[in-house]
């Protein structure tokens, strides 16, 4: 079952469980677009894989497959990051 986080684990941008500016990886790392598209360029800071679009759960199924109450927040190390980021960022999603 996708756990369906809140928030961008970098900036803590509420990403409720239908909001279209959620990402996520392999992984369930959840994020939000800006983040995705201005800092990480498609590059997971966690596991360097790709992100991804999050599917909306079904309203009707929330009370059934509730959200994930757990926040993660575990802001990109920048310097760190862009060592990472540009070791990656060329090599296609399949071959990181």
């Amino acid at each position: 079952m996708l756990e369906i986080r809140t928030s961008c684990e970098n900036c803590q941008k509420p990403l409720p469980y239908d909001s279209p500016e959620a990402m996520i990886c392999t992984f369930e790392c959840t994020f939000c677009k800006d983040c995705v598209d201005q800092i990480f360029k498609n590059v997971c800071p966690n596991c360097g894989g790709g992100l991804e679009k999050r599917p909306i759960r079904p309203k009707s199924l929330l009370a059934k497959y509730p959200v994930s109450a757990e926040v993660v927040y575990k802001p990109i190390n920048e310097a760190e990051f862009t060592m990472k980021q540009e070791r990656l960022i060329d090599i296609p999603l399949g071959e990181r």
